[in-house]
């Protein structure tokens, strides 16, 4: 009975979202509580449900004060003009052409996504591209796509965590799993590109190439504008390029090197931000107010987030749609372990956390291969391919950042881009074959 209320909780919720029958916010509390209730009274459930919100909540909250600080960081850079050489260079790149904007957005997302915190990159690729998609007139549904598309491959990297939690999870070096799959994330990467030139061939065939020859006016992220040779905005900090620079380029290097946790390092990167930028306490609060929308909306959704999952978890749906796919697999089946992993990987990372699936699940599917002369390294490998699908989940924090500076609903993401995900992790889970890391029999 348990599993076939996760089930049946886990639809309902996505039907509701994807046909924009409730926002996610509503949902995400809504529909556990509604479905903790009932499990409850159907007696196969703990009535006591506020220990699990709470503990769900409390999973998230690190990640709920990273973004925030994130957002803020990144939004007063924006303000003081940080980005304006990037889009005056990407401007000069494009020329208009819709085809070269996208494909610009794919290999800029690829690029600064590399770090592995996918946050971070979604906000300086939006900050960058945004304002040429407001002027072309494109649609912003297919910045959010390839955005997407490129920050699920890199994620893949040691340092962007699903590799790690594998590694963890199976007790196997994190590079055993990684090296091999650099090859298949190239193969990623040109899918990307394609899919990049197909939709932004479609967009010229829509809107045609404009002829820009400057930014002027050109509404930004954070309200102001990009670039434009008429006088700064009011907030513009031009003479402190350098210094903004030096402070961004210091924050990364402290977040590679893992000097402070996440949230700490831009906690602090805000708070000298700010001070150096805007020393005066009323223009601090202004900044703060034009940015208090964006972090709201974030936010809010982190937290609630942490219902569904405390939920999740608290009420053992989590455990009991393991049991309930390891069951199902025949005998039969066990040489073909690796592939059937690969598969499941796709709806149990996006239906489910990746510490519930890497930690829960994948541990039992490596047992299983284990008997069929499968090694560890090579389950752990296919567990990954569910990754090009995963930040696509609504349990995912940093996703509801990404529609939010594109001004894009969430189910209308999900939507366009679900087709792309799912070709990607097929792309990867063919050319892994091709190459021999994920045998596939």
């Amino acid at each position: 009975m348990l599993t076939v209320l996760a089930y049946v909780m886990v639809i309902v919720f996505m039907a509701l979202i994807m046909t924009d029958r409730l926002s996610a916010l509503l949902a995400l509390i809504l529909v556990p509580v509604a479905f903790a209730l009932l499990g409850a009274a159907l007696g196969v459930s703990s009535i006591d449900i506020g220990p699990m919100i709470l503990a769900g909540i409390r999973n998230l909250a690190p990640t709920g004060v990273l973004l925030l600080f994130a957002i803020l960081f990144f939004g007063i850079m924006i303000d003081a003009g940080l980005f304006d050489p990037v889009a005056r260079t990407v401007l000069r790149l494009v020329h208009g052409d819709p085809v070269r904007i996208v494909i610009g957005t794919a290999v800029l997302a690829t690029i600064v996504s590399l770090d592995g915190d996918s946050s971070t990159s979604y906000i300086i690729t939006t900050t960058a591209m945004l304002p040429l998609y407001r002027r072309l007139g494109m649609n912003p549904l297919i910045a959010a796509c390839v955005i997407m598309l490129a920050a699920g491959n890199t994620n893949l990297t040691p340092w962007g965590g699903p590799t790690a939690r594998a590694a963890s999870a199976l007790h196997v070096d994190v590079n055993d799993l990684f090296v091999p799959l650099v090859p298949t994330m190239v193969g990623c990467f040109l899918f990307t590109l394609g899919v990049a030139w197909f939709l932004g061939r479609r967009e010229r065939a829509r809107i045609g190439v404009a002829n820009l020859p400057g930014l002027e006016d050109v509404p930004a992220p954070s309200g102001g504008v990009v670039d434009t040779d008429a006088p700064h905005p009011a907030e513009r900090r031009p003479h402190l390029l350098f210094v903004n620079l030096g402070l961004t380029v210091a924050l990364m290097v402290c977040l590679f090197l893992g000097v402070l946790p996440l949230p700490v390092l831009f906690m602090i990167g805000f708070a000298l931000a700010t001070l150096i930028n805007y020393p005066d306490l009323k223009e601090q609060k202004e900044r703060l107010a034009a940015h208090a929308p964006n972090v709201l909306a974030v936010v809010s959704l982190i937290f609630a987030a942490g219902i569904f999952t405390g939920i999740l978890s608290g009420t053992g749906m989590v455990d009991a749609m393991a049991r309930s796919v390891t069951a199902v697999i025949p005998a039969s089946a066990g040489p073909y372990i690796p592939a059937i992993t690969a598969v499941l990987s796709i709806p149990f990372t996006f239906f489910i956390s990746n510490d519930a699936f890497y930690f829960g699940v994948l541990p039992i599917l490596a047992e299983a291969g284990a008997a069929f002369g499968h090694s560890p390294q090579v389950i752990g490998r296919a567990s990954l391919v569910g990754q090009q699908v995963h930040l696509l989940s609504p349990l995912v924090a940093s996703t509801y950042l990404l529609v939010g500076l594109c001004g894009v609903d969430f189910g209308a993401h999900q939507r366009f881009t679900l087709p792309w995900s799912l070709g990607m992790a097929a792309v990867m889970l063919v050319f892994s074959a091709l190459i021999g890391v994920i045998p596939l029999f």
